[in-house]
C-alpha cells in the first residue's frame, strides 16, 4: 500500500468543539498563552497552568471525533496512513487511527519535572500541585510549551520525506517547526491542503488547495485518493 502522511492542526478538532488559541486572538477562556503555555509561566504560577490544562482536559472528555477524524482512520483500509498532529487531544486515536505522532504532546498524559522520560497516563482529568512522579518530583502536563524543543520533529521529518501522498488538514502552516514539514515532502509527491483560510506564501509543487472546513474538505480528498488508488 502507498504511504499517506497526514499533518493535522487545530482546525480538525475545532469541529468537535475544541477551542483554539488562534481563533480567540491568543486567548483561551481569557487565558493568555504567555501565562499558561510557557516554561516561564510554569515557574511563575504552576497552579494557574495546572488549572488551565485541567479545564482543557475536562473538555476533552466531553467531545467526540468528527467525520474528518473517522474518514482518516478509515483510509487505513486503502493506504499505509501515518498521522502527524499538532493537536494535544486523542481524537485521532478514538476514531481508530493506529499510527499517530503527537508533535506538541498529549493532554491525557503527564510527566516528571526532573525526568522527562517518566511519562504517565493520567487517571481522570485533574492534575494538582502535590501530584508526584515516582522520583518525588511534581508532575506537569505532557505538553510541548512555547519555547521548548519539539522532540518528535525529526521522526515527523522522516515520515514526510518517505511519503507517497501528503495531506494537510486544519492548520494555517504558521506554527514552526511543524509548518516547515511541507518543505521536506519530495516535489513529485501529490499534496493536498485542506483549510478554509489556506494562503500559502510560497510555491509548492503538486499542491492542491481545498479551501473548506475539515469535515467536508477531507471527504473531497478521500474521494480523490480512493480514485487514485483504484486507477493504479
Amino acid at each position: 500500500m502507498k504511504k499517506l502522511v497526514v499533518l493535522t492542526g487545530a482546525g480538525i478538532s475545532q469541529e468537535s468543539g475544541i477551542k483554539t488559541f488562534r481563533d480567540a486572538d491568543g486567548l483561551w477562556n481569557n487565558y493568555r498563552i504567555e501565562d499558561v503555555a510557557t516554561p516561564d509561566a510554569w515557574e511563575r504560577d504552576p497552579k494557574l497552568v495546572l488549572d488551565f490544562y485541567n479545564i482543557r482536559r475536562k473538555q476533552l472528555y466531553e467531545v467526540e471525533p468528527n467525520k474528518a477524524h473517522t474518514l482518516l482512520a478509515k483510509l487505513e483500509d486503502t493506504f499505509n496512513v501515518e498521522i502527524i498532529t499538532q493537536n494535544i487531544d486523542d481524537l485521532h486515536e478514538k476514531a481508530g487511527s493506529t499510527r499517530v505522532l503527537h508533535l506538541h504532546g498529549e493532554l491525557k498524559k503527564v510527566r516528571s519535572t526532573i525526568d522527562p522520560d517518566l511519562v504517565y497516563n493520567l487517571a481522570g482529568w485533574e492534575l494538582n500541585l502535590g501530584d508526584l512522579c515516582e522520583k518525588g518530583s511534581q508532575l506537569r502536563p505532557h505538553i510541548v510549551w512555547f519555547g521548548e524543543p519539539v522532540p518528535n520533529i525529526m521522526t515527523a521529518t522522516s515520515w514526510v520525506q518517505n511519503a507517497d501522498i501528503f495531506l494537510v488538514v486544519g492548520t494555517s502552516l504558521n506554527v514552526y517547526p511543524a509548518a516547515g514539514l511541507l518543505q521536506y515532502v519530495p516535489d513529485h509527491v501529490p499534496k493536498f491542503l485542506v483549510d478554509p483560510k489556506a494562503t500559502p506564501e510560497y510555491y509548492v509543487k503538486n499542491l492542491e488547495i481545498i479551501r473548506d472546513k475539515a469535515t467536508t474538505g477531507v471527504q473531497k480528498v478521500v474521494e480523490m485518493l480512493v480514485k487514485m488508488a483504484s486507477d493504479n
